[in-house]
């Protein structure tokens, strides 16, 4: 099944999760100034042993969860990265990878991976020139090996998505890396929207203006765009997008109401980290549990941490009396990172809701 098609359900955010993030490994060669995971070059002693794994990619399966994205550090570094994505591809999962852009991962791996049901590679890109890219990730030639790689999995039929995370230093060559991968045939674009967490503590985020100078740009892409962009950390731009089709006359007033609700930081998404710690997400680091000691599906569903972050009634700020709050809802990994309150209004929405006009 191509993971590109449409999926046959969309699990209840309250019991599953719509897409699980596993970081196999926090080991990578990359050095990359915004990483959430603070990677470093060794692996973990405690990572998840390959039956830990797949008793996770099991439970994943069981709970309803359809997609799984196999993250890290760079997987590449486990050797058992393809019996993995095999054990997921066949108890139903729809597998996809996130490797880093090294020498590791070769056309041959790419093949094997293939081979053992991989559905999508997902490549970083943080520029349309490598003097950016390679700048950001701490690696001369990354930009190389990251075009390497959306060619070769081209050539194999094996489909692709970049993941590009934006900052006001490579904000201006979005059109640019726009251009560039559609010419590689990508699927998706899905871009990030920096979280000041991990490595990228410290570093400079949009402000309110900037943010929506941003998606406004990223929604005007999209609009001719041969692939689909969607963003991460950057729930507003679903807003954006509706805002910007009420004005073209493309859905009527009432339609806002109705649009599906989006997911966000621990509502239809779920991070198991290396040791098998339980995050809402990679950029929300809140540990609620470790799946050696309790089910992944108890946590998602009772913790009291997740229960909160899918309730949008406790939303503060301008977040809480939006009326797009249920499709949007802010970056909880963000608010948190700047506020220490995760339920604290989005810092870089600079919408006023019409609550707040009257």
């Amino acid at each position: 099944m191509d993971m590109s098609s449409p999926l046959p359900f969309v699990p209840d955010p309250q019991r599953s999760p719509f897409i699980a993030f596993w970081e196999t490994t926090r080991a990578c060669d990359l050095a990359c100034l915004h990483c959430r995971a603070c990677a470093i070059p060794v692996r973990h002693p405690l990572e998840l042993s390959t039956e830990e794994g797949k008793r996770l990619l099991l439970e994943l399966k069981e709970m309803g969860c359809p997609v799984v994205v196999i993250t890290g550090g760079d997987a590449a570094k486990r050797p058992d990265l393809v019996p993995l994505i095999e054990y997921g591809n066949s108890v139903g999962l729809r597998m996809a990878l996130t490797p880093s852009a090294t020498p590791l991962v070769t056309a041959d791996l790419l093949k094997e991976l293939q081979d053992a049901g991989l559905q999508r590679v997902a490549i970083s890109l943080d520029g349309a020139q490598s003097v950016t890219h390679d700048r950001v990730r701490g690696f001369l030639g990354a930009y190389d090996n990251g075009l390497r790689l959306l060619s070769e999995a081209g050539n194999i039929g094996l489909p692709t998505q970049v993941n590009t995370t934006i900052t006001p230093d490579n904000v201006h060559e979005m059109e640019d890396i726009a251009h560039l991968i559609g010419a590689f045939g990508v699927s998706l674009w899905s871009v990030f929207c920096l979280v000041p967490t991990g490595r990228a503590e410290g570093q400079i985020m949009f402000d309110r203006a900037q943010m929506e100078e941003a998606l406004n740009r990223l929604a005007a892409i999209a609009e001719d765009a041969p692939f689909d962009i969607k963003t991460t950390e950057a729930q507003h731009y679903r807003r954006v997008l509706l805002q910007r089709k009420h004005r073209r006359k493309i859905i009527g007033a009432g339609g806002i109401g109705r649009v599906p609700r989006g997911i966000n930081d621990g509502k239809g998404v779920v991070f198991v980290s290396h040791i098998g710690d339980v995050y809402p997400s990679g950029f929300l680091p809140i540990a609620c549990g470790n799946v050696r000691k309790e089910r992944l599906s108890d946590i998602y569903r009772e913790h009291a941490i997740f229960k909160t972050l899918r309730d949008t009634d406790k939303l503060g700020g301008k977040c809480g009396v939006c009326e797009f709050r249920h499709v949007c809802g802010g970056s909880r990994a963000r608010a948190y990172a700047v506020t220490g309150d995760m339920m604290a209004e989005e810092p870089t929405c600079a919408y006023t809701p019409s609550a707040m006009l009257h």
